[in-house]
């Protein structure tokens, strides 16, 4: 298999504005899925390490007294851990000075061993199993919230606030999916409800009649699915064709602005819920920072946001604030800089770290479709 990097953002060369010497070049690179069925999401995390990149570069950037310019450097993984490697080999061999991924935990976990051993810094915006963070590497962060806080709430809200008292659980087999769907599962007994049917399916599924059949015969109230967005729309649209009018709730692998399309468009109001792992509570000293971001993305790329661009765009802008801090872009001297993080304020909010490379208080988004959109209902921490 080849692979191929792609370079984006500005970089200097020699020019009379610099005399006769090139600007020192800072590499880093993003991983994320942009080929395959959640492709889109992918290219939305890219697009928000480009932005971050473009913007720093028209600001300038100076680390140890010297102008830099920062190199993106973008790889494909497609949602596929023995891609996810050999794409981490390749940024390892090129000696990048810091990665921000992988999307999905099932490729985020196997190349952060990989990253740990080379010492470059990871920071996941998006990968949330627990696991990611807990196998003892000194380079691994996240900016979101993690699947215990996520599947949990979810769990408790089926229960609590939808009522749930049957509930059906389907995970596609991912380290997300499985991670997550456990977590929802093991809070909704917590809280009262009655785990009725446990399924299972693939990340590259596309017919669920078998399964959907045995759930529907369970008399579900809440159907939950651990997975993305590609293998919910038409999870939704056969559960529809079934007859089956229970809740539908997910993690934030469906919580997308491309759900309510995927799901054939004809979502009605109140029946899909789901939580990003992440969020800027309204009226917040960020919520102008996330709108503005929102607007100047949309303004680059000619589309909204999907999930999770601005956490890219501050795990960026993180990473090269510890080059500077630091002095130096060199992995052993911003890593331990890096690792200390205490309130950076980012567009998503105020990113500290915890010993794990976890973020404190991490807030979660509960949303839901209305009127053929996703809409917030509330931000938690």
């Amino acid at each position: 298999m080849k692979f191929s990097f792609k370079v984006v953002g500005t970089v200097a060369l020699i020019s009379a504005a610099y005399g006769a010497n090139a600007q020192e070049v800072v590499t880093i690179a993003h991983v994320g899925p942009t080929s395959g069925a959640i492709a889109h999401l992918g290219k939305d995390n890219e697009n928000g390490a480009i932005l971050a990149v473009e913007e720093l570069n028209k600001k300038g950037v100076t680390i140890g007294g010297k102008k830099v310019t920062i190199k993106l450097m973008t790889e494909d993984d497609a949602a596929d851990p023995k891609q996810g490697t050999a794409v981490a080999q390749k940024l390892a061999d090129a000696k990048v000075l810091g990665v921000v991924g992988h999307l999905n935990s099932g490729t985020s976990i196997p190349a952060s061993k990989i990253y740990s051993d080379a010492g470059i810094p990871q920071i996941s915006p998006s990968a949330t199993n627990p696991k990611y963070t807990r196998q003892g590497f000194k380079t691994t962060f996240r900016v979101v919230a993690d699947d215990v806080a996520l599947g949990g709430t979810l769990g408790r809200y089926a229960v609590k606030d939808l009522k749930g008292k049957n509930i059906a659980v389907i995970d596609d087999r991912t380290a997300y999916g499985q991670g997550v769907a456990e977590e929802f599962a093991k809070a909704a007994k917590a809280a009262g409800g009655d785990i009725v049917a446990r399924e299972y399916t693939t990340d590259k599924a596309t017919d669920f009649n078998a399964i959907l059949t045995t759930i529907k015969g369970k008399k579900p109230d809440v159907v939950f699915f651990g997975g993305m967005d590609a293998v919910a729309g038409p999870m939704l649209r056969q559960m529809k064709s079934l007859g089956i009018t229970a809740k539908f709730m997910g993690g934030d692998g469906i919580c997308s602005a491309d759900l309510p399309k995927l799901a054939g468009g004809e979502v009605a109001d109140g029946v899909v819920y789901c939580a990003e792992a992440g969020g800027v509570e309204p009226g917040s000293k960020f919520a102008k920072a996330k709108a503005d971001f929102d607007k100047r993305f949309k303004a680059r790329f000619g589309i909204d946001v999907q999930v999770y661009a601005p956490y890219v765009y501050d795990s960026v802008n993180l990473m090269v604030a510890a080059m500077v801090k630091a002095g130096s872009s060199d992995p052993a001297k911003y890593l331990p800089v890096l690792a200390k993080t205490e309130n950076f304020e980012g567009v998503t909010g105020a990113i500290s770290f915890d010993e794990k490379g976890d973020i404190k208080n991490g807030a979660l988004t509960l949303k839901t479709i209305k009127g053929g959109k996703m809409e917030n209902l509330s931000v938690i921490r």
